[in-house]
């Protein structure tokens, strides 16, 4: 029986979750919640992918990294999010160049959870699509999109749908930051 996904205008589930937040001994792993955007009235983006130590997720990854302080501008927090372990985490982010330096905690949600709730565990492989989620400071769901496990998301996209949730504006089509929304007649 395939879960559904949860969708816009849904509470965020609750949760609690070990991530992986550094390489620093002893500082590697910290416990991450569902309210931690909330204490300081930020939104959250947690995105999931597949698997660690795959091809497309780490091009993913990267991109969401190099658009940190895009999100952070945006009082925006940032979190990956997988099946895998934080110990997997951890040795991928060791073993991939592009992934050292990450500045968002990668969660892991090891029980499947929090993906299984969500309804983005692809049951054949046991594994989180490639779901992102948008939630406001409220802990309401304002967005969702799920690829296929092929095919990796656009983050500028994620970055401008935020940017459209925030004007809290009606905005057109291929609409961008500091554009005219529209005004209802």
């Amino acid at each position: 029986m395939q879960n559904r996904v949860l969708n816009v205008g849904s509470r965020f589930p609750e949760f609690e979750k070990l991530a992986t937040v550094s390489l620093e001994k002893g500082k590697e792993f910290e416990t991450v919640t569902n309210t931690d955007h909330q204490k300081e009235d930020q939104w959250m983006v947690m995105f999931w992918w597949p698997k660690d130590f795959t091809f497309v997720c780490p091009t993913e990854i990267a991109e969401f990294n190099n658009n940190f302080d895009e999100f952070r501008d945006r009082d925006t927090v940032l979190v990956g999010a997988s099946t895998d372990s934080e110990f997997v985490h951890l040795a991928w982010r060791k073993d991939h160049e592009d992934l050292r330096g990450l500045k968002f905690p990668m969660i892991a949600d090891t029980n499947k959870s929090l993906a299984s709730e969500l309804g983005i565990l692809e049951e054949k492989e046991g594994v989180a699509y490639r779901a992102t989620f948008i939630v406001d400071p409220q802990g309401i769901i304002r967005w969702v999109s799920v690829n296929d496990l092929n095919v990796g998301r656009n983050v500028e996209e994620v970055i401008r749908v935020l940017d459209g949730l925030q004007t809290d504006e009606l905005c057109p089509c291929n609409w961008q930051k500091g554009e005219e929304t529209l005004q209802p007649a």
